[in-house]
């Protein structure tokens, strides 16, 4: 494991990877994965580090870092337990098991699953539709949606009273 001497230098390392997969999160911007064939391990957390996922009906997703004796390092895990629960994403992170599109559509990995003929398209009309929304709108909501899990019923109307007067 690179981080296994305890070296800093390894340490930075892996943090530059995780910035590499985290600016796909940033709060200006709304992410989209198309998702064809098989998302091992860093092509799985790459898939979670998008706000949405495309996939194909033959895409194959897992997190296979614990059959390396590693833990998933690349920020997957988060995104992953606010997915499909925590309970679930302990399971894939720990076994390694390979989940199939109908599965990731079932559990909540995938928006989307389409034949892999069609994924160009399916993913070109999602971005179109989200471009055909104001981006500020865009940005609120998506701002207003990823805090909706750590506020409380009270504090998300406070917070989306806000930003429509913000807006």
């Amino acid at each position: 494991a690179i981080a296994s001497s305890g070296d800093d230098a390894a340490l930075a390392r892996i943090e530059s990877y995780q910035e590499a997969f985290s600016w796909l999160r940033r709060p200006d911007i709304l992410s989209i994965a198309a998702v064809q064939g098989h998302a091992i391990g860093a092509g799985f957390q790459l898939a979670l580090s998008c706000d949405l996922r495309v996939v194909a009906d033959d895409a194959k997703f897992c997190m296979a870092e614990v059959s390396l004796g590693l833990v998933p390092d690349l920020g997957g895990i988060k995104p992953l337990q606010a997915l499909v629960g925590p309970a679930r994403a302990l399971e894939l992170c720990v076994t390694g098991r390979r989940v199939g599109a109908d599965e990731a559509d079932r559990i909540g990995l995938a928006n989307l699953v389409v034949p892999a003929g069609d994924l160009d398209g399916a993913v070109a009309d999602l971005a179109a539709a989200v471009l055909a929304g104001a981006r500020d709108a865009v940005v609120e909501i998506k701002a207003l949606v990823a805090g909706a899990a750590t506020r409380d019923h009270d504090a998300q109307l406070r917070a989306e009273r806000e930003a429509q007067q913000a807006g």
